[in-house]
């Protein structure tokens, strides 16, 4: 077997399917893509992946991770077996071998030591699994992550896939907050504030759906239901930094300017800024 699905690659690697994807958003890691437009990762992407979990269990800053992933993706050997290649991290630096070859895609503090061997041990299981099977339609996670996979290529396709889970199981909060969003980025801002609503009904305190539908509303010129819409967010979670951001911000348009100083404290407190 030659590739995985992004939930594969999560479960094997230990992170999960919406990391998988970020790291694909990022631009660093370039999967390829299955009949359907779904990401097949290859076993040279779980090596990234694997070292993208290291380094972001290190702490290293983001912006960073992107730059040395970015470079060993160019880095690792074409052609040569992957397990002869050994990642380790040498004092501030991150090596990579291949036989006599080493080189260090990027500077920095961490840990991290594991033999791509290893990996390779755990996908085994894997490969008695058809490389292109195909999705099964009466599974609405399965269209769920069909259209999480295509947002970045085709958000038409995206769409119809989220609008097929929903076919399938109408309370699919994940695929209707992100049809929602969808909507919303084309600018039907009124499908998606229905859409975000239909989530709520089925998970009122979901946070997500809760600043989504402020945005869509203060979109509308709803100022005063969109503030509701984000103290609603900020009370389901009171970590939501961009909720209590654009609370703050709108409470101060709405002449509430005690409530504005309170969220913005609180919003440069959970950022740093």
């Amino acid at each position: 077997m030659t590739d995985y699905t992004a939930r594969d690659a999560a479960k094997v690697v230990g992170l999960t399917v919406d990391q998988v994807r970020a790291y694909v958003r990022s631009g660093f890691l370039a999967p390829a893509r299955g009949s359907r437009g779904e990401l097949r990762f290859s076993f040279a992407d779980l090596v990234l992946l694997r070292t993208a979990k290291g380094l972001v269990e290190a702490r290293i800053p983001s912006r960073r991770v992107r730059v040395a992933l970015g470079r060993l993706r160019e880095q690792l050997p074409d052609g040569r077996p992957l397990t002869g290649v050994h990642i380790s991290a040498d004092g501030d630096r991150v090596v990579v071998r291949d036989g006599g070859s080493s080189w260090q895609p990027e500077s920095g503090q961490f840990l991290l030591d594991f033999d791509v061997a290893e990996l390779e041990r755990q996908v085994a299981p894997l490969t008695a699994r058809a490389a292109d099977a195909p999705l099964d339609p009466a599974e609405a996670d399965g269209w769920y992550n069909l259209g999480c996979d295509l947002e970045t290529e085709d958000a038409a396709r995206a769409r119809a896939a989220y609008q097929r889970a929903i076919a399938i199981a109408p309370s699919h909060v994940e695929a209707l907050v992100n049809l929602g969003r969808l909507l919303h980025e084309t600018g039907d801002l009124r499908g998606a504030e229905a859409t975000y609503r239909r989530a709520l009904d089925t998970r009122p305190d979901d946070a997500i759906a809760l600043f989504n539908l402020g945005v869509a509303l203060e979109d509308q010129g709803r100022g005063h239901e969109a503030a509701d819409a984000y103290r609603r967010a900020v009370a389901a979670d009171a970590d939501c930094a961009d909720a209590h951001y654009n609370l703050g911000r709108l409470c101060e348009r709405l002449g509430r300017r005690l409530e504005a100083l309170q969220h913005l404290a609180t919003y440069r407190r959970l950022t740093g800024k």
